[in-house]
């Protein structure tokens, strides 16, 4: 029998959130220049920011990488794309130097000469780097305000990436120019507390820093109560799905999950594993891992998928995993990925790190030890053997996620915004 529950609190938010929010204009008339070291439209949160700002009436320049099959010049109502082609690969710092420099220096002179034919009000720039804010200095100067959306802390991604103390000259180089970048921009905006607080403690006051978080879109991921078709599910003989999605790269510790799927794999033999994401050198070395773990026939690797036919991969799942090594990175980082698996009622096991304790308590999430496989084997076990407690978990999960949807985190998008935006003559 299939039984899906909502609280009084969860079907009123629920409610209020079925339709997007009545477009207020507040940006009709106004000018405004983008830029994103990405390309547009595949990395979500410029877009969802594009999105939101069409949506009230603004008019956007967008200047971003370019991409294969997509013209450099495009122009869609609202929004005028020039995309510039650099090549985005990852081979070391100089090249990220290189690049980084280039960009700017184009991004610089499009938006000085197009600041100075027709104005702008607003220039918007996404990290990283945090540097990409110089492209918006001659607009600032003819009276424009500039906003600096802050992706990532760079210095605690340069720690993991490149894997260099803390105390290094390139780290401190880092928080040397997140201070300078911060300081030219009216406003910064991050995606989570634990990133205000890095922000706040190092680099400016916290009444400069809007949070707004990295929700998934309500169109794509619409909310399904959770459901506890579960508990019926654990007397059969169905595959126990455990799901990972998102980038495959060494700190997000797919290794991780595997090494816990070889230790549960006697007491839970329905168990499998299942990974979404695009190829990378790390998955090669996952799928000799799975191997020389003998789970070769129990961890599928199923390519990337678009978020849309994610929803469906999701809904077929039973518990998701999101096994983050421990690192500065993953210590101060909410996946988005937690809140794509509540919005369709599905329980996840997470680390129980800053990034994510700021928002949910071992009541709303089933916590392990970040970066210790024995712990998310048991977990798992725990996960498995007591499906009445996972199904109300997943709801009080929801109760979490329906405090920060997208349609919630866009209105303080638009809301801080406008606040810095002189009032109109």
């Amino acid at each position: 029998m299939n039984s899906s529950v909502m609280t009084t609190d969860q079907e009123q938010v629920a409610a209020d959130r079925t339709g997007a929010a009545p477009a207020r204009n507040r940006f009709a008339g106004r000018r405004v220049a983008m830029v994103t070291f990405s390309p547009y439209p595949f990395d979500p949160r410029p877009r969802r920011a594009i999105d939101a700002l069409l949506s009230e009436g603004a008019n956007i320049d967008l200047i971003c990488l370019a991409s294969d099959n997509l013209p450099r010049r495009e122009t869609l109502k609202g929004l005028n794309v020039l995309r510039i082609p650099i090549h985005h690969d990852r081979r070391g710092k100089l090249q990220y130097a290189y690049r980084y420099s280039a960009f700017i220096f184009i991004s610089s002179l499009v938006f000085a000469w197009r600041a100075l034919a027709r104005g702008y009000d607003l220039v918007y720039v996404h990290n990283m780097p945090d540097i990409l804010v110089l492209s918006g200095m001659v607009p600032k100067a003819l009276g424009a305000r500039v906003v600096l959306d802050l992706h990532d802390p760079m210095p605690e991604l340069m720690n993991t990436i490149f894997q260099v103390p803390e105390n290094s000259r390139s780290v401190q180089l880092l928080k040397a120019v997140e201070k300078f970048s911060i300081r030219r921009c009216d406003l910064a905006i991050t995606v989570n507390i634990a990133c205000k607080r890095i922000f706040s403690n190092r680099s400016c006051s916290a009444e400069k820093i809007a949070v707004v978080m990295n929700s998934p879109d309500d169109r794509i991921f619409p909310f399904r109560p959770a459901s506890s078709d579960g508990l019926a599910a654990r007397a059969s003989q169905k595959p126990f799905v455990i799901m990972y999605h998102g980038s495959l790269v060494e700190r997000n510790g797919l290794d991780l999950a595997i090494d816990a799927l070889a230790r549960v794999r006697e007491t839970i033999p329905t168990a499998e594993l299942r990974v979404f994401g695009a190829k990378t050198s790390f998955l090669d070395r996952m799928i000799e891992f799975a191997k020389g773990k003998n789970v070769q026939d129990i961890v599928h690797f199923l390519g990337p998928r678009r978020l849309e036919d994610l929803v469906n991969e999701i809904a077929k799942c039973d518990l998701g995993v999101i096994p983050n090594q421990r690192n500065a990175f993953t210590d101060i980082n909410t996946p988005t990925r937690i809140f794509e698996y509540l919005s369709l009622g599905k329980p996840v096991i997470a680390p129980s790190t800053q990034g994510i304790t700021d928002y949910f308590d071992e009541g709303s999430l089933l916590f392990f030890q970040s970066g210790d496989p024995a712990n998310l084997a048991e977990r798992i076990e725990y996960a498995f053997r007591h499906p009445r407690e996972l199904f109300e978990i997943a709801q009080r999960g929801q109760k979490v996620y329906l405090e920060h949807t997208w349609e919630r985190e866009r209105e303080t998008l638009l809301d801080r915004l406008s606040a810095i935006l002189p009032a109109r003559a």
